[in-house]
Order: C-alpha cells, then structure tokens, then sequence
C-alpha cells in the first residue's frame, strides 16, 4: 500500500510538473507573439521617449549661483542610454543626485537629497523642455516624519541650448515654498 502511495504521489508530482512546464510555455510563446505584433507604442510612450531625449541633451556640466553660492550641475547618461543622472554639488554642501527614467507614457525624476529622504516625482504630461516639463511628487521615501523638509515638484525648462531654469518645489512643516536656479552649460 505504502509503495502504491509514493507511485501515486510520484505520478501526480510529474504531471503537475508537466502542466506548470506547458503553462509557461504557453505564457513565454504569448509574450513573444504580442511584441512582435507589430502593434505601436501607445502615443504617450513615444512622447514621454522623446522628452527623455530632450533631457538627454542636458548631458554635461551646469553652474548657477544661488543666495551667493556656486552650485554645479552635471548630467550624464548611464544604465545603457536608459537613465539621465544629475549630479547637484553646491560649494557648501553634499552632492545631491537625481535619476530621470522613461515609464511608459510618463517620465520619472526620483531624487536622492542630502535631506536624507528621496522624492519620487512624476511627469504624466511630457511636453517640449523649451515649454517646461513639471514633475509632481507621487510619493517620497527615507522621512522619519511628516514636517520634514521634502521636494514635492521640479520644472525644467531648457530657455535655449546653453541656459535651463530649474523651479523646485518643496514642503517643510507645513509650509511651502520654491527655489528657482538659473544654470549656464559651463563650456
């Protein structure tokens, strides 16, 4: 009876082994079919990518003066073209880096501050960088509580090719308030 037992759990383990095998399958032949339908990226996809490009093009090294202190600013593309980083370094302080990402048809700006907390901004609405592309904050991590100082919104405008405007937002014990830098490309 007991060998009859394992046979039967034996059996019953292959087949259902068998089964999970041919699901995957199934489900790894569906994905391959869907992309290579043909099917475009939906609208919104291919202007949050062309948004990205235009950051893209920020690639390099920034300087702006804020109340009297030199802040430099340096974009670099990383993770194979996939991810802008910036690098934010006034005089006085610690660097601080934000990541630009492409999700979908909206843009990600997480930002990693000497505040110790990381704001992650949202852009659902791409558009031109000449026009200004605003990010509004979707959720923040690392706050220990609510009245710390926090960024909720970034806009960048690119006023031309070797001039950004940058407009942060930001939320500290209740209160709001903006910091607006101007940064010429260092040449």
């Amino acid at each position: 009876m007991r060998t009859s037992m394992k046979s039967s759990g034996l059996l019953l383990w292959v087949m259902m082994r068998r089964r999970t095998t041919i699901l995957l399958f199934v489900a790894a032949v569906l994905v391959m079919v869907t992309a290579m339908s043909g099917q475009p990226a939906p609208s919104g996809a291919s202007e949050s990518t062309a948004t990205f490009k235009q950051l893209a093009s920020l690639a390099g090294e920034w300087q702006a003066t804020q109340e009297g202190v030199l802040v430099t600013e340096t974009y670099k593309l990383t993770a194979n073209g996939s991810v802008l980083m910036s690098e934010t370094k006034p005089v006085d302080s610690e660097a601080m880096i934000t990541m630009f990402t492409v999700d979908g048809d909206r843009l990600i700006a997480t930002h990693y501050c000497v505040a110790g907390n990381q704001p992650q901004m949202v852009s659902s609405a791409p558009g031109d960088l000449t026009k200004g592309v605003t990010f509004s904050l979707q959720r923040v991590t690392g706050m220990k509580t609510p009245d710390d100082w926090h960024n909720t919104g970034l806009t960048l405008m690119l006023d031309d090719k070797d001039h950004m405007t940058q407009r942060w937002t930001y939320l500290y014990k209740g209160k709001t308030g903006t910091t607006v830098f101007h940064y010429a490309r260092k040449k």
